[in-house]
């Protein structure tokens, strides 16, 4: 039997792949979007999130949820914990897209949605992935375009994972009931420096790009004067000091447990998003 599967965030970088992934895996998609802009393969729905009266309709006879916070989203609790709370009542599966590292303190508010789910009593999955590959196009393109990745990373390393395999392994999440209860770190293949990453995008985009080592006021402002607002800026700064302290360069098999593929490389990423970055 087809699963009615509502993803959230289905404009975005993990929505796009992963409405397509479900759509081929013959679920019924409906693609939310605050506008519920036409999606390609999905039936879609309009959700806000800032919005409960669109929860209903969305979720209404869903079998499973993608659940994840807007992008510059500082009060996670506040956002998701009433869409958490909605797809509860309705009985619907939850995969939460959190990020890697946030169980290591209860206080961090993504961790709190986290124990939210967890004793909610519905099948759910978590899935933390690490830094992902594609802020490179996205955050960071503003200094990348003039030849340097600024980031107050120091000499840390991070396995960066590209977009598309958080899709594919919330694929898997959504349509196999084996995972269900299980909080899975996803990361890509290899932990590389900030150094090595550029000159990985050097090699994609045939020009040089060099690593800039800077601090955390130099890197807000940076952000903001490329359209970040401040505040999520700061939140992106302060979430460089995992980075620094080397908590970020652990590599795990969960893209391939769940999705049935290796990961792909930066070296993947770079090649396939050269033209963005360029």
């Amino acid at each position: 039997m087809s699963k009615t599967i509502l993803v959230l965030g289905s404009t975005g970088n993990v929505g796009v792949p992963l409405v397509r992934a479900l759509a081929e895996a013959g679920a019924t998609v409906r693609a939310a979007s605050r506008k519920g802009s036409p999606v390609a393969g999905a039936i879609p729905v309009r959700f806000d999130y800032a919005d409960p009266a669109t929860f209903g309709p969305a979720l209404d006879g869903a079998d499973a949820v993608y659940v994840l916070a807007p992008t510059g989203t500082v009060d996670a609790p506040a956002v998701l914990n009433p869409v958490i709370d909605a797809a509860v009542e309705r009985g619907a599966k939850v995969v939460l897209q959190t990020a890697f590292g946030v169980n290591t303190d209860d206080a961090i508010p993504l961790r709190q949605v986290e124990r939210r789910l967890e004793g909610s009593g519905v099948p759910h999955v978590i899935l933390r992935p690490n830094w992902f590959a594609d802020n490179f196009h996205l955050f960071w393109v503003h200094d990348i375009r003039q030849g340097r990745i600024a980031v107050p990373a120091a000499d840390g390393r991070s396995a960066f994972i590209d977009a598309r395999d958080i899709a594919l392994a919330a694929a898997g999440a959504l349509t196999q009931s084996q995972f269900d209860g299980q909080a899975i770190d996803l990361t890509g293949p290899a932990a590389l420096s900030y150094a090595e990453a550029a000159a990985v995008l050097s090699e994609a985009t045939g020009r040089p790009i060099r690593y800039e080592p800077t601090d955390d006021p130099t890197f807000v402002a940076n952000l903001v004067a490329g359209g970040v607002p401040s505040a999520y800026a700061t939140f992106l700064a302060a979430i460089f000091y995992p980075v620094r302290e080397g908590w970020t360069a652990a590599v795990t098999d969960g893209v391939e447990r769940l999705s049935g593929r290796p990961g792909r490389t930066l070296a993947d990423y770079a090649r396939d998003n050269a033209h963005r970055l360029a």
